[in-house]
């Protein structure tokens, strides 16, 4: 348990972090926001790219891997699709529990990755979000159409960020890299690399700036409904088709943390987009983040 506390304490500090900033406005104006963009389309994409385009993927039992994050995605949409009436939730607020479920914050999935198990955990993680992000805009974006909260032009606008979804594209990138056998060469390796080496503090310290403590005021039973799903319900069918797959110790725990981390702040900025309620979706982010630091080391401590 101290050696999984010992990994992931110091990024729950820089989230807590984070929080205080955002608590004061500090640095204040819009520097947050475009902080955001930066690490979202520069130095996120920018490790992804670098740990992807260099790493020995043949390591990584890839089929397995899909198998348990993938068919674990698929079943929870499935499974909230057929439970939405019994849910007794509005359209809307239906959209943002189905992406507090599926939905997962990068950011914490591969620090913790890299924490806990190095170079080795954050390769896993890396085709761990090149399996799961697609899958997750693709089910959230579906969720959002089926549940008829967006009209024709807002489908077509939100299939075209998909395709342009950075994340996505960078991974696309360094497979395509390495397969190919080029790479990253002298020193555009370097560079890429240090660049995003930035990626996962100020990711970290991105996640707490966005917590809205007060949004879990009157977010009721659908705040629970998602946080037992994505916190319990997902973590124990994870570990459960691990170990019937077989997937050997790293790659069970980046499946397990996985599993079990708080869903995607980026989640807020679509329920906006696509007509979901932006308010419960804060609330579920926040719930999510603040539960996690909790539930996250329990779930590592008792898979090692």
């Amino acid at each position: 348990m101290s050696g999984v506390t010992g990994a992931l304490g110091p990024l729950f500090l820089l989230i807590l972090l984070g929080a205080l900033l955002g608590w004061r406005r500090f640095p204040g104006g819009d520097f947050w926001p475009a902080m955001e963009r930066l690490i979202y389309f520069l130095l996120f994409p920018a490790m992804l790219v670098s740990t992807l385009a260099t790493a020995n993927v043949a390591q990584v039992p890839v089929i397995r891997l899909a198998v348990v994050l993938m068919g674990t995605m698929a079943l929870f949409a499935l499974g909230l699709w057929c439970a939405r009436h019994r849910l007794a939730l509005a359209p809307s607020a239906f959209t943002s529990v189905l992406q507090g479920t599926l939905r997962f914050n990068t950011y914490v999935g591969v620090a913790g990755a890299a924490a806990l198990h190095g170079q080795a955990g954050a390769t896993v993680a890396a085709v761990a979000v090149a399996l799961m992000v697609p899958l997750a805009n693709i089910l959230c974006v579906s969720g959002f159409i089926a549940a008829g909260t967006l009209g024709p032009s807002s489908l077509g606008r939100s299939l075209a960020a998909l395709l342009r979804n950075p994340l996505i594209l960078a991974c696309v990138l360094g497979i395509a890299l390495n397969v190919t056998g080029i790479g990253l060469p002298g020193w555009l390796g370097s560079t890429v690399e240090l660049t995003g080496r930035a990626a996962l503090p100020l990711g970290l310290i991105a996640v707490g700036v966005a917590l809205r403590p007060s949004a879990l005021v009157g977010s009721g039973h659908a705040f629970w409904y998602s946080a037992t799903l994505k916190l319990v319900a997902t973590p124990v069918i994870v570990l459960a088709l691990a170990w019937l797959t077989g997937l050997d110790p790293v790659s069970r725990d980046i499946a397990l943390l996985f599993a079990a981390l708080p869903t995607a702040t980026s989640a807020y900025i679509l329920a906006r987009q696509l007509g979901g309620d932006a308010e419960l979706m804060a609330a579920l982010i926040t719930g999510q983040t603040l539960l996690a630091m909790v539930t996250l080391p329990a779930w590592m401590a008792l898979a090692s």
